[in-house]
């Protein structure tokens, strides 16, 4: 059996890339669809109770699962998750507090996402599909330059997006409950007040 010299086994090897590395899939457009349809349906009242809560923490907990796998601590990874999570925490903490809550029939609390709230919602979401989208059609080496330059890896991107959809989803679902339970024992409080 004779050997090729000029055959490299291990030169010739091609790496299989992680699923991370690619461009936005069918299904990360169809998730982040699935998330504007979310604030579109809030759109009309809604009462603000358990179920309210369920459906958009289920989800925002599978997107997680789905894209983070590690938390990045090398450089300034830490930073940029930070940053882009104290950037999702005020999102949600402004769309909180923008959307409409008023008291419904039978002592229950309504919810509508106004025109400012949906805004910001949408800033959080169409952001990150539009970050995505641009750095897979063209800004990846200006990312990448900018990566280095700030000591910043591959790895802190996704977790940082994600971890700032997190934040701004648990915020703003918090700050409506809240809301929601004071509006509801509001009638309560005025029926006791007028009773005495």
């Amino acid at each position: 059996m004779r050997i090729n010299r000029r055959f490299s086994l291990c030169s010739d090897a091609v790496a299989a890339r992680s699923p991370d590395d690619g461009g936005m899939t069918t299904s990360d457009y169809l998730i982040n669809a699935v998330f504007v349809l979310v604030v579109l349906r809030q759109a009309r009242a809604r009462r603000v109770d358990l179920r309210s809560v369920i459906g958009p923490l289920l989800a925002i907990l599978y997107v997680a699962h789905m894209y983070v796998h590690t938390v990045p601590t090398a450089g300034n990874d830490l930073v940029l998750v930070g940053a882009l999570g104290a950037f999702g925490l005020s999102l949600g903490i402004a769309s909180g507090l923008a959307t409409q809550v008023r008291a419904g029939g039978e002592g229950v609390a309504l919810a509508r996402v106004g025109w400012l709230a949906g805004v910001l919602l949408m800033v959080g979401i169409c952001g990150r599909m539009a970050f995505v989208f641009v750095v897979t059609h063209g800004a990846e080496p200006a990312l990448r330059s900018f990566s280095v330059a700030q000591h910043i890896g591959a790895a802190a991107w996704p977790v940082a997006l994600v971890l700032m959809a997190v934040c701004e989803v648990t915020t703003r679902l918090a700050i409506v409950q809240v809301r929601g339970r004071r509006v509801a024992q509001r009638p309560a409080v005025f029926a006791a007040g007028a009773c005495a």
